[in-house]
């Protein structure tokens, strides 16, 4: 089964309308809240009047900060060494600390009862300055988010092993520059969205949520909420997107079960776009100053870059991103000496946490910036320089002399970049676009090329599970400590189990998401489901199939070496006519003494696999760019990715995860990022001003696989969710800056637009007369 193209087992059920989210639950008694937010980004509150709402018709309660006694404070998800701590509160009390923080909920018979309630709340608040970008947070004087803290400083860390003194003067070219990546929104198509229900007689509270991470949702509500964990259910169904927005808990998550414990009937919180935009996780918002040492031969001799990455109102992730960011900027390359220093400040903005790519995009747009300069300066091409650079086969596994964020050294798997990276231009035709590149300098349509390779780690740990039963009928399932979004593990875990259980794929049943199926879990997070869940269902599969040969072995008494499984039968080995279905050997194993040794009754088992690190995925983008002078359009031509992802269980879904994630890359390439004012308010909060990546906007793509086995685990697989996401910004600023070299255009920061390519001209001096 592993590596067959098989389509996703999922999707006509989703096709046909059969999906059902969080939305779609319909409990009897079902009450609906909505939630009154802050106009403001830093304000004091004066004070509130809630009586109009409460006389609403259909209002059956109005919750405060002052109705929540007995609930506890949103804790942060990462707690490293040096990292000043905090915790937030489900509802603001007297201070509001960003636009949209959640300051009261309405609760009421339906949703637009709810809505129209909150237009009778009043809240009379004192605006206090507001910072809104790292600069002014680090200022002398600053205002502080916490009173007490010293600054608004989460924690700094430098990584690397250094840089010699007087290297970057003795380097025949150095290039310096300073980054900006703006903070972006995942928009998944399905927003935030959870169900409460408490059953009081057996003390059993069950939220439905669309979430990444069902089990760090039952330890936090848990923890807030006082209760025992093992009273808590936590079921995700089907999941409309995620990409990290929902692998943390927000205030919202917290008030719908403690609404619905307190009023005895089931709670719904569904997010609007606008609420999304607002106030969901954003990610990136850094700014980098860094520089780049070559010799004359156009090898690295140095990267040095000193960042802020602002977090918003709370550390959610603590230095996770940043410490991501610092890792991976070394990317592909030999890099002798290296030191990256980041600094994780806090503003007055939503918190910010994961979105995909998680600080890779980043490190990928800084260190191919750097490069193109590097080449335009000592006369190389960008192509040639990168692969004077590139790790070599015969040096892999590589170290990088870097400690990985879970706390092992980090090493390179085996795999062959240079050949990869050839592969790469041809499928381009990188040649060929420079020619016409060449006939096109002096037009209104000149083009561009522009490159970006990358490394990502994935499969990050520290254990996924999977609980494995083959039913009496025949049917397999396999349940998980994961969830998903969309990545299609209905398909390609079903894929694992049916290749080590020889059955049908048809015959595997694969369900996740719930707390109760398999009691730990962590995340459908970081590219890590496939090369830490995967090699999980295969051990238990192993463990299922070697009870299978043992009750077979008691079943035609003979050696259980002597028995194999086969299109889901159990048959002795060369006697084909002598078999039985796995089914019949399931409702048998439920009473043989045979399994007593291994686990217990029935054709059942529960095993986990603990990574000892992450595996690393290798991957390039080209693309080509054409700019129009007289519009100040950009249209790309051409797009090519090449990426490795060990053993790809299924190709078809390993492409449409690139595609996706390439997509994505594009809207922050071309268009996508959070705007915010003077004051702190949002300005880019609906989809007619922050624009996402539409049809006729994508190129034409050519994805190219190849195979380099993981080294971590034994099915070879590495991640590859978030890879297509990395490259484009870097590759799309490489190929316009490419295209408007003769104008001496410089790109530090995405999106490029034509707004932005129409001020890059006017402020250059160079403004092409028209042709």
């Amino acid at each position: 089964m592993l590596g067959r193209p098989l389509r996703r087992q999922e999707d006509p059920r989703l096709l046909r309308g059969e999906g059902r989210y969080v939305g779609d639950l319909a409990l009897p008694g079902l009450l609906h809240l909505a939630v009154l937010r802050s106009s403001h980004a830093h304000a004091r509150i004066a004070r509130t009047d809630f009586a109009a709402a409460r006389r609403t018709a259909g209002v059956v309660a109005v919750i405060g900060a002052s109705d929540l006694d007995g609930v506890g404070r949103l804790p942060v998800l990462a707690h490293p060494p040096g990292q000043r701590q905090t915790d937030f509160p489900v509802l603001a009390a007297d201070r509001v600390v960003y636009a949209g923080q959640p300051v009261a909920a309405v609760v009421a018979e339906s949703r637009y009862l709810a809505q129209d309630a909150l237009e009778r709340m009043r809240v009379v608040y004192e605006p206090l300055p507001a910072l809104t970008d790292v600069v002014q947070a680090t200022a002398p004087g600053a205002p502080r988010l916490y009173a007490d803290w010293p600054d608004n400083v989460v924690v700094g860390r430098e990584i690397g092993p250094g840089i010699p003194d007087g290297l970057f003067a003795s380097a025949h070219a150095v290039v310096e520059a300073t980054f900006t990546t703006p903070r972006q929104t995942a928009a998944p198509l399905e927003g935030r969205a959870s169900v409460a229900s408490w059953d009081a007689g057996a003390g059993v509270l069950t939220v439905w949520a669309s979430s990444q991470a069902p089990h760090q949702y039952r330890t936090v509500l848990a923890g807030v909420l006082g209760l025992d964990e093992e009273r808590i259910r936590v079921i995700v169904p089907d999941v409309g997107g995620g990409f990290g927005v929902k692998g943390h808990v927000y205030p919202e998550e917290i008030l719908v079960p403690v609404v619905a414990r307190r009023l005895g009937r089931p709670v719904k919180w569904t997010e609007t776009r606008s609420e999304h935009c607002l106030t969901a996780a954003g990610d990136r918002d850094q700014v980098h100053e860094a520089r780049i040492g070559l010799q004359r031969d156009g090898r690295i001799v140095a990267i040095d870059t000193a960042f802020t990455r602002d977090h918003g109102t709370s550390p959610m992730l603590g230095e996770a991103i940043t410490l991501n960011t610092i890792n991976h900027l070394p990317g592909p390359y030999r890099v002798p000496n290296y030191r990256g220093v980041g600094r994780n400040i806090l503003t007055h903005k939503t918190f910010a946490a994961a979105y995909r790519g998680a600080g890779r995009p980043e490190a990928a747009f800084v260190l191919d910036r750097l490069l193109d300069r590097a080449a335009r300066r000592i006369g190389m091409d960008p192509a040639e320089l990168r692969r004077r650079n590139l790790i070599r086969a015969d040096e892999m596994p590589s170290p990088t002399g870097l400690t990985y964020r879970d706390g092992a050294p980090i090493t390179y798997d085996p795999a062959d970049y240079p050949a990869a990276f050839d592969r790469l231009l041809v499928a381009l035709d990188y040649q060929g676009w420079r020619a016409e590149q060449a006939k096109r300098r002096g037009s209104n349509r000149p083009i561009g090329l522009g490159l970006c390779a990358y490394v990502e780690g994935t499969g990050i740990g520290p254990f996924e599970g999977a609980d494995i039963r083959v039913d009496p009928d025949g049917t397999v399932f396999v349940h998980l400590g994961v969830c998903a979004q969309g990545q299609g593990h209905e398909t390609t875990l079903a894929q694992i189990a049916a290749d080590e259980l020889a059955v049908p794929l048809e015959s595997v049943v694969v369900v996740g998401g719930d707390t109760n199926l398999v009691g730990y879990g962590m995340g459908t997070i970081a590219s890590r489901v496939a090369a830490v869940s995967g090699p999980a269902v295969q051990r238990t599969a192993a463990q299922v199939a070697h009870k299978a040969r043992l009750v077979g072995a008691e079943l035609f008494e003979c050696a259980p070496e002597d028995v194999v499984l086969a299109e889901g039968r159990v048959q002795v080995k060369g006697v084909p006519g002598q078999s039985v279905s796995l089914g019949q050997v399931a409702r048998a194993a439920v009473r043989s003494r045979a399994v007593a040794e291994a686990g217990g009754p029935g054709l059942s088992a529960c095993a986990f696999f603990y990574p000892d690190t992450v595996t690393w995925a290798f991957g390039v983008q080209g693309v080509v760019a054409e700019v129009d002078l007289e519009a100040c359009s950009i249209r790309l031509l051409k797009l090519a990715a090449m990426h490795d992802c060990g053993r790809a269980i299924n190709p078809v879904i390993v492409e449409g995860q690139l595609h996706g994630g390439i997509a994505q890359g594009l809207g922050s390439a071309l268009g996508e990022s959070l705007i915010y004012d003077e004051a702190g308010q949002l300005l880019t909060g609906t989809l007619m001003d922050y624009p996402l990546p539409r049809a006729d906007e994508m190129p034409p793509l050519e994805v190219i696989h190849m195979d380099f086995p993981s080294a971590i685990n034994a099915l070879g697989i590495k991640g590859v969710g978030e890879s297509g996401v990395i490259s484009p910004a870097a590759a799309v600023a490489n190929a316009v800056e490419d295209a408007l070299a003769d104008y001496g255009i410089e790109i530090d920061r995405p999106p490029v637009t034509s707004a932005r390519v129409f001020e890059l001209l006017r402020s250059s001096g160079r403004w092409p007369a028209r042709r």
